[in-house]
């Protein structure tokens, strides 16, 4: 049964949020038999805000605007920061390491935000950088949760720079460890003797949210010592996905002996 839009306010925020959160560009009358409204009343509304670049219009369909837009990035990354921010500490304390928190845009991750120890200042830190995925562990961590036919976007900037593709030691098969196991492992592409560890929180499958990756010297990253750095990413991405009130998916890591390289 369609919901009642009572005032102007409630009007508008319906339409900007039927026209949001569909996966396609909407009709008119798609639009206002979602929100119960009449389409002349729907029309005018959404007149108004394609005036303000909250909708645009495109022929005979409405989809997000500009304002839209870089209202939902702002603030989504600003609450995402603040939730994270914890997790981010209690994982930094917990391990003595750099934790960093990543989300995924057009063809890169971004980092909102990274704690790093004292003793780690040698370590650069990467806040509000983008990332490539064939030399981070956060972005190959967010791409391999993606479904395959998702990810070429990620892949483009690893084949301009002429990374391997195929291969044991190619980008397709670290995302397919990193798929398997839940957890990407990344050694010395991006700063000689560093090492990091990433996992994604996903809303839901095929739908990363953000990921958390772990951060430091090469030579702290053997084998028990990652496996411990495992457990403590995984305890903290599920402490976070409960914070964000998405399903943690569980993902038992797999012990590989060549399962790394850098980032």
């Amino acid at each position: 049964m369609p919901k009642s839009s009572n005032s102007a306010v409630d009007k508008a925020l319906d339409l900007v949020e039927a026209v949001s959160r569909s996966d396609r560009p909407l009709r008119l009358s798609e639009i206002a038999d979602e929100v119960g409204l009449h389409r002349p009343t729907a029309y005018r509304v959404l007149a108004d805000l394609v005036r303000r670049g909250w909708v645009l219009r495109s022929g005979d369909h409405y989809l997000p605007g500009a304002a839209a837009l870089r209202f939902s990035r702002t603030a989504v990354a600003n609450s995402l920061v603040t939730l994270a921010r914890p997790v981010l500490e209690a994982l930094a304390a917990g391990t003595g390491m750099m934790v960093n928190l990543q989300v995924l845009e057009h063809d890169r991750s971004r980092v909102l935000d990274a704690v790093r120890p004292a003793r780690l200042e040698m370590i650069s830190l990467l806040t509000d950088r983008t990332l490539p995925v064939h030399r981070f562990a956060g972005p190959l961590a967010l791409v391999a949760a993606l479904p395959p036919g998702a990810r070429a976007p990620y892949l483009r900037p690893a084949s301009e720079a002429g990374h391997p593709m195929q291969g044991p030691e190619g980008l397709l098969s670290d995302l397919a460890r990193a798929e398997l196991t839940g957890f990407a492992v990344e050694r010395g592409r991006n700063e000689a003797l560093v090492a990091s560890v990433g996992r994604a929180v996903l809303a839901g499958p095929g739908r990363p949210l953000c990921a958390l990756t772990v951060v430091g010297p090469d030579a702290e990253f053997d084998e028990p010592s990652l496996t411990a750095l495992r457990a403590a990413l995984l305890d903290a991405t599920a402490a976070l996905a409960e914070i964000l009130g998405v399903d943690a998916v569980a993902a038992e890591p797999v012990e590989r002996a060549d399962e790394g390289e850098d980032a």
